[in-house]
């Protein structure tokens, strides 16, 4: 794909991707969306909390 290159390892196999800005634009919606569902699934084993708690250590550091 124009604009997006692959680095390799001695083996040849990816390793990582440089993406150029101007094709990133392009796909900033999707790119968002990959993002979050990355780091949605990253936090899947996390416990959550409840919406008034959160508020309440807001409120007690003053962010809210």
């Amino acid at each position: 794909m124009k604009g997006i290159s692959y680095i390799t390892d001695q083996k040849s196999l990816k390793k990582a991707v440089v993406i150029d800005l101007k094709t990133l634009q392009k796909f900033d919606d999707e790119i968002g969306d990959l993002l979050d569902s990355i780091i949605a699934e990253a936090r899947g084993n996390e416990t959550s909390s409840r919406w008034e708690n959160v508020k309440k250590r807001l409120k007690k550091k003053g962010k809210l």
